[in-house]
């Protein structure tokens, strides 16, 4: 019996790091939930302990923020915001510095999976336009979105987690990792300059004209408001998922759009997966499976390593739950090392964060190939370089 439940747990990692088992139609959520079947189902946990292991002020903080991206998205809000960072420049490099502070910027702001869905077919069409390789800026988007989301507790789904067990305020929490995004964001510039010559051009593009910007108005003037609101309330300290759920709900209220226009927007996938996750991590602390990593980040290079490891095997939300157990609610640094590490080793390779899955999929419907190893000679030195920062920085 014990075989098989270690059996069950090394399948279900084995398979979210994938993204699929081999011959089966499963995604990340299915394998999560069919998992924590199992291990219920072989005593592991019982049913209470599994719904106990369930985290309801991240599941609520995540839920929320897909309702207010959700808004934001249709109200016209994210198209406004590209376009008035491209209309300050008409030149490749000017593009190039647009869309990177833009990107990192924005998923700082907001969730860093949606401002990859959103701007990934934006990019391609203005590349299109200008007659210019859309590759160096789907990575510079890419990039952007993982290195920017570092530096708030609201950027990504593993640092909603990080905020939700440490109890870290939105500001601290800023205070120390916005500048690594910042100087992480010039890096990513400096290198996609090295990488790719035809970006370096000053000079502004002919025939440049910015897509029509149409706007929702009524929704948007209502959705600014409220995200206001929702960012002043995280700024002076109010509790951020009883927060976001307040500025969810005001904004389901409405004679202007349908609700199920909103809630169909919900990753109900994401949320699926985080409640498997919750209860594979208990399990995994129940046999003792967690023991060698208590040694290994003893140190904050050790930390460091594992997290950017896990995250690449794993990806970053399962490897965020599984070392969150090994680390002391009061432990600022150590949490903020989890989080530069893995946010930061996201853009190692084209599976290491879901932003980046993103791109490539959306790219690849649209007739683009962004190729692991094309994606590989960038998110190599440039994790590199990011991490080495964070290490410096935090340790």
């Amino acid at each position: 019996m014990i075989f098989l439940k270690y059996v069950t747990i090394a399948l279900t990692y084995f398979g979210l790091a994938l993204g699929y088992l081999p011959g089966l139609r499963m995604n990340r959520a299915t394998i999560a939930l069919v998992g924590s079947a199992f291990v219920i189902a072989l005593g592991v946990l019982s049913l209470k302990d599994a719904w106990d292991a369930i985290d309801p002020t991240t599941i609520v903080f995540l839920f929320s923020m897909m309702i207010v991206n959700a808004s934001l998205s249709y109200s016209g809000f994210f198209r406004v915001a590209l376009m008035g960072l491209l209309s300050v420049t008409q030149s490749p490099f000017g593009l190039l510095v647009m869309l990177t502070f833009g990107s990192g910027i924005l998923s700082a702001i907001f969730l860093n999976d949606t401002i990859a869905l959103i701007l990934t077919p934006l990019i391609l069409n203005l590349s299109k336009t200008l007659r210019l390789n859309p590759i160096p800026y789907l990575l510079a988007m890419a990039g952007a979105t993982n290195i920017g989301s570092v530096a708030t507790l609201s950027g990504n789904p593993q640092n909603i987690l990080i905020g939700s067990f440490s109890g870290i305020g939105y500001l601290e929490f800023a205070r120390v990792l916005a500048p690594i995004a910042l100087i992480g964001l010039m890096i990513q510039i400096a290198l996609l300059w090295v990488l790719y010559p035809a970006v370096r051009s000053t000079l502004p593009q002919e025939r440049f004209t910015l897509p029509d910007n149409r706007i929702y108005r009524p929704l948007f003037v209502k959705t600014i408001v409220i995200t206001t609101g929702l960012l002043i309330a995280f700024v002076v300290g109010l509790p951020l998922a009883e927060s976001a759920l307040m500025a969810a709900s005001l904004l389901l209220i409405t004679r202007r759009i349908k609700p199920n226009r909103l809630l169909r927007e919900v990753d109900w996938n994401l949320l699926l997966m985080f409640s498997g996750l919750f209860i594979l991590t208990k399990a995994t602390q129940q046999l003792n499976l967690l023991e060698p990593f208590t040694r290994a980040i003893g140190s904050s290079a050790g930390l460091l390593s594992v997290t950017a490891i896990l995250s690449n095997l794993v990806s970053n939300v399962p490897a965020v739950l599984l070392l969150q157990p090994l680390i002391a609610h009061d432990d600022t640094q150590s949490w903020l090392l989890l989080s530069a590490g893995s946010t930061l080793a996201g853009n190692l390779t084209i599976f290491g964060s879901v932003a980046n899955l993103i791109t490539v999929e959306a790219a690849a419907k649209l007739g683009y190939r962004l190729s692991f190893f094309e994606h590989l000679r960038f998110g190599l030195p440039v994790t590199g370089m990011t991490l080495a920062i964070a290490y410096f920085w935090l340790g």
